[in-house]
């Protein structure tokens, strides 16, 4: 189960297959659909004539604090960017979002049935405050980087008492 994360934002290739993927395969819900072809919008994001898809999520039972939601999708539909694979992980500018779940072994072989792309299968956590949790590195079909983390027994029940945020 998906436990908690804070709002973050990905520029996606393609919106709708990014909301297949984000809802269907990681299991976020979907919220919110938006298209802003505004005069603000080219003035926020400093790109002239900037159209974009907006998808925003939630993760399923956790509250998003103040927002209605915790992670948004943006698709440039106008000016299109160029279409990459994420940068690497050790790339000045890259980024990942990492979500606490309690059960990453079953998620890793569920969604790498699926067909999702790991780093890595689960890995112990030797060290640090996580130290006996488990994590794993995935990708989205952009290749943005995805952590699943796993905290130890002890740790996870602290966070459920609200003991650790």
């Amino acid at each position: 189960m998906l436990l908690d994360t804070l709002h973050f934002s990905f520029t996606v290739s393609s919106i709708e297959r990014s909301i297949a993927w984000y809802r269907d395969v990681l299991g976020l819900d979907l919220v919110h659909r938006q298209r802003q072809e505004n005069a603000y919008t080219p003035l926020l994001v400093g790109i002239p004539g900037a159209v974009l898809e907006i998808a925003q999520f939630r993760v399923p039972g956790v509250s998003p604090g103040r927002s209605t939601h915790m992670l948004e999708l943006v698709e440039y539909v106008a000016p299109r960017g160029e279409v990459e694979r994420g940068p690497a992980t050790n790339e000045v500018g890259a980024a990942h979002l990492a979500f606490l779940v309690d059960d990453v072994r079953e998620r890793y072989e569920r969604m790498t049935a699926a067909g999702v792309a790991f780093r890595n299968p689960p890995v112990e956590i030797t060290e640090g405050a996580n130290r006996g949790g488990m994590a794993a590195y995935l990708h989205d079909p952009d290749g943005i980087t995805l952590e699943l983390l796993q905290p130890s027994p002890a740790r996870l029940a602290a966070m459920r008492a609200g003991a650790v945020r």
